[in-house]
């Protein structure tokens, strides 16, 4: 069974879903035969490579809203994240454009190594002190070196614009298609979809019922044809 995860790195509620997600994932009985896609999906698309902002000011702004409230968001998400067992700076954070980290999460995947990226570029953005989007490029390769990705190909990826961007943008074209307007949207098996960091229990119910609804293979001819298998190839005798 294949999970298809939409999210963006500068998304704490992806941050937190992925949390309760694999809490989920890892007490489901068929935790091996589950593939775990990650898919891109950008929260400010139109922001500028160069455009970096804290998190509050970008808040505020978005939103209409004054910094103490921006920042009793920050503060509640926060509380969430820490229920997660997550670490989450509620001060301090900046903001900036994803499409690079999305690029990289394709190279990652190729290298079967995305996850771990993910899960690192996440706690870069949420955790450390250090900002994931204003230190230039030695940041992120250092952050992908991490992940097990190499070297040289981060920075060939980094350096070439046009690397892995039409992947992102068809990524970004099937969630308008799946009717994702928002994230972290989850596709189990492209049959059921869920929207939001929800509780660790509604992820249960949602793996058990996409596991639930697979289909056997339903076979349209049952008929003595000549085929193939592991002992050679059957002969016609006439």
């Amino acid at each position: 069974m294949r999970v298809e995860i939409w999210s963006d790195i500068a998304c704490p509620w992806c941050y937190v879903g992925k949390a309760r997600f694999e809490k989920a994932l890892a007490a489901f009985p068929h935790r091996d035969e589950v593939e775990v896609v990650h898919r891109s999906f950008e929260l400010d698309p139109g922001r500028a490579k160069d455009d970096v902002q804290p998190v509050l000011a970008m808040l505020s702004k978005k939103y209409g809203m004054s910094e103490a409230q921006a920042q009793a968001g920050e503060d509640n998400l926060g509380a969430q994240a820490a229920a997660e067992g997550l670490d989450y700076r509620t001060r301090g954070r900046d903001h900036g454009n994803t499409f690079d980290l999305h690029r990289l999460l394709h190279l990652a995947k190729e290298q079967g190594r995305q996850d771990q990226l993910v899960q690192i570029l996440y706690r870069a953005n949420f955790a450390e002190e250090r900002s994931l989007f204003s230190e230039g490029a030695d940041r992120v390769v250092k952050l992908a070196v991490e992940a097990g990705l190499d070297e040289a190909a981060v920075r060939a990826v980094l350096a070439d614009p046009a690397a892995y961007a039409d992947e992102v943008r068809a990524d970004e074209r099937e969630a308008a298609e799946l009717g994702a307007n928002g994230v972290p949207f989850f596709v189990l098996d492209r049959k059921y979809g869920v929207s939001g960091a929800q509780p660790a229990e509604v992820f249960t119910q949602a793996l058990s019922q996409a596991w639930s609804a697979r289909s056997p293979l339903q076979l349209l001819d049952e008929g003595g044809a000549e085929a193939c298998g592991p002992d050679g190839c059957a002969v016609p005798q006439h």
